[in-house]
């Protein structure tokens, strides 16, 4: 069964809003002796596992025969496997950017993402502290609180800014991390990272940033920003070119210099690491 997304979209990012306010609201009250440890420095709170209720409460109105992959785990569908998805998942964060979310410190999103098998169609990222959404169907355009955004135009690399994350909890590769980052902040604007994927591709997507990459992703890290990157004129894969980029825990996001970022980062990636 296809669903009409143009008519769906307002519907999601209401949703969105209605949970980014109920994290506002918390924020102001919150008390960091509610945080828990899913692993080392892998942060979660009640408001991770509220939010996620309330979205998955409304999203199952919205499109009743769609599944769930969920970070908190609370409808208890996520499946052992993304290999073999059919029909509609719906594919969220509540809170991504938690550890930001404690600190106080922006940005922190709500990201939901809908698919189509393994196909993303559908993409709503809340930036809460600003107040902004960011939204995207397939074939619909991308827009920010209700006008257009487009990927920067930028077509050499060295005139780009460079947006990243970090791990948290896996290491082994952060030597391999840190020599891409030293290339970029040496032949680029510089390098940032912010702390949300869901933030740094709706960012790419409004041109705030010519490009992002990260690894060790999860797909509700990703499964909100990767439609508005595309139909906003840009470009997704993973690190050596291909299209496992939302369950395949990396991905490289940029406008029209995806093509020489994508060279520098495979071309790191595919060495041996040097220590950090």
């Amino acid at each position: 069964m296809q669903v009409d997304l143009a008519k769906l979209c307002p519907q999601v990012v209401e949703l969105s809003r209605k949970a980014g306010a109920f994290i506002r609201k918390e924020r102001q009250r919150f008390n960091t002796d509610a945080v828990e440890l899913k692993g080392k420095n892998d942060l979660v709170s009640y408001v991770d596992k509220e939010s996620e209720i309330l979205l998955v409460k409304g999203l199952r109105e919205i499109l009743p025969e769609a599944g769930f992959i969920t970070e908190e785990g609370t409808t208890g569908e996520n499946p052992e496997s993304y290999e073999q998805l059919e029909g509609y998942h719906w594919i969220i964060d509540p809170v991504d950017g938690t550890t930001n979310f404690v600190h106080s410190l922006p940005p922190y999103s709500v990201s939901i993402g809908l698919t189509w098998g393994r196909t993303p169609v559908l993409g709503v990222v809340y930036e809460v502290t600003a107040d902004e959404c960011f939204y995207a169907w397939k074939d619909g355009g991308a827009y920010c609180n209700g006008e257009p955004i487009r990927v920067a135009p930028v077509t050499d690399l060295a005139q780009s800014l460079i947006i990243t994350g970090f791990p948290y909890r896996v290491f082994s590769d952060l030597g391999r991390l840190l020599d891409i980052i030293k290339h970029f902040t040496l032949h680029t604007h510089g390098v940032r990272r912010l702390g949300s994927a869901a933030a740094d591709l709706a960012y790419v997507a409004a041109g705030r940033g010519e490009g992002f990459f990260e690894y060790n992703l999860k797909p509700w890290d990703v499964a909100g920003g990767v439609v508005l990157v595309q139909e906003a004129g840009g470009f997704i894969s993973d690190f050596n070119g291909g299209d496992d980029y939302v369950f395949g825990r990396e991905l490289v996001a940029a406008g029209p210099i995806h093509p020489q970022m994508q060279k520098v980062i495979a071309e790191y990636w595919n060495q041996t690491p040097t220590q950090p």
